[in-house]
């Protein structure tokens, strides 16, 4: 199996540390965990005791998700034509 870290490219299967999920969501380490703790982010394997990772699966997930809503962000703000 490849493990790679370039940014934007995760395994087909498996999973994905948090360097490489901030590497596409752009936001900071606290703000990540805020939301995995209240349940926006998707919940973390631990794989031992200081190693944490994500299904590739889950954050694909969240990648569709927030273009999704980011998508329909910005049609709500074009002005409507008439």
């Amino acid at each position: 199996m490849e493990i790679t870290t370039i940014p934007g490219k995760f395994p087909e299967i498996g999973f994905v540390r948090l360097t490489q999920i901030l590497a596409v969501i752009p936001i900071c380490k606290s703000s990540w965990w805020a939301g995995v703790k209240s349940g926006r982010y998707p919940k973390s394997v631990k794989l031992s005791a200081r190693c944490t990772v994500w299904k590739v699966e889950d954050i694909r997930g969240l990648i569709k998700q927030l273009s999704e809503q980011g998508q329909k962000q910005a049609a709500e703000s074009y002005p409507k034509s008439e």
